[in-house]
């Protein structure tokens, strides 16, 4: 009896996004937004639908994997100014290899670095699969960081009041404290590695173009004011910290961002302002919340610990400069 051949699998074939349209990517996207919820209890369907919203209009720049008839991967980034910036990477899990993931990579990278004006490219890929032997493609031009994704149970997390020594008051954040707060990011993160992750926080303007997109855009979830504070000093009213926080889901919270002035460190105000935005948390009904860290920043990974903070993943944050 002759063998039954079967034939081979398709090769993928990497498609431009613009050739595509939102439906062709709905069962990655679906896939995609079950593992945001299921890995890191966040919910990416706004993200999902932005990305479904600019595919439709031919307006993303990116790349699909396309193979047994379906897309099983993709890539999109964007320019601005200078710099790009890789948004997301996904390959579905049943096709999920390095050779896939970085087929993706190398095609977005190449179209990137022979755009006009682009000097440097920054992505931090949450669901890229970590393999210790991974080759990281254009890596005569990379920096990786390893980064830690935080959680705490806001359920039985003990959040004692700490003594702040130095005269401070808290305030609601307000859109009015944006300048000053721009300024102060810029000054908080002056030398530190986290400026070589996110070169927005090299200066004002570009701390003011982060501050606009935590408030106005999705990326890091949904912008809640009761749960972002500022701090000032009492005798002066200068600001001299922050802590902004946004909804992931409808019952878990995201510590956007945190820093405080170099004058003031070590006096307790990061911890004060911490516990502040964990605790309006957990009032307006958040069981849990997150935050991302630079694995390196050994005494901030340490605060977070301390109050109940656990790490669910490790992933990298990369830079390439100098092509």
């Amino acid at each position: 009896m002759a063998a039954r051949l079967h034939p081979a699998p398709s090769a993928p074939e990497l498609v431009d996004l613009r050739r595509l349209s939102a439906r062709d990517l709905d069962p990655l996207l679906d896939e995609e937004t079950a593992a945001w919820r299921a890995e890191l209890d966040w919910d990416f369907e706004k993200s999902a639908d932005l990305v479904r919203r600019f595919v439709d209009l031919r307006a993303l720049n990116g790349s699909a994997l396309y193979e047994d008839g379906a897309v099983t991967g993709y890539l999109y980034y964007v320019l601005e100014e200078n710099k790009g910036l890789i948004g997301d990477l996904y390959v579905r899990r049943d096709f999920r290899t390095v050779e896939r993931e970085n087929r993706l990579l190398e095609a977005g990278l190449r179209a990137i670095m022979e755009s006009p004006f682009i000097t440097r490219i920054e992505s931090q890929l949450m669901m890229l699969r970590q393999a210790p032997d991974r080759v990281i493609p254009q890596a005569g031009f990379l920096s990786s960081y390893e980064r830690n994704f935080m959680r705490i149970d806001l359920r039985f997390a003990g959040l004692p009041e700490g003594g702040v020594r130095r005269p401070m008051y808290l305030e609601k954040w307000s859109d009015h404290y944006h300048d000053a707060a721009a300024q102060l990011i810029a000054a908080a993160y002056d030398g530190h590695i986290d400026s070589r992750i996110n070169d927005q926080y090299r200066s004002a303007v570009g701390a003011r173009r982060f501050l606009f997109n935590i408030v106005q855009y999705p990326g890091c979830g949904a912008f809640y004011r009761p749960a972002s504070f500022a701090a000032f000093e009492a005798f002066t009213g200068r600001l001299v910290g922050i802590s902004l926080a946004s909804l992931v889901n409808a019952d878990c919270g995201h510590i956007t961002q945190i820093c405080v002035a170099p004058a003031v460190r070590g006096t307790g105000i990061g911890y004060a302002l911490l516990r502040q935005s964990l605790g309006a948390l957990s009032a307006g009904g958040c069981h849990a919340a997150s935050l991302t860290v630079t694995t390196a920043n050994r005494r901030a990974v340490e605060l977070y610990e301390r109050v109940g903070f656990r790490t669910i993943r490790r992933f990298s944050a990369y830079a390439w400069e100098g092509f």
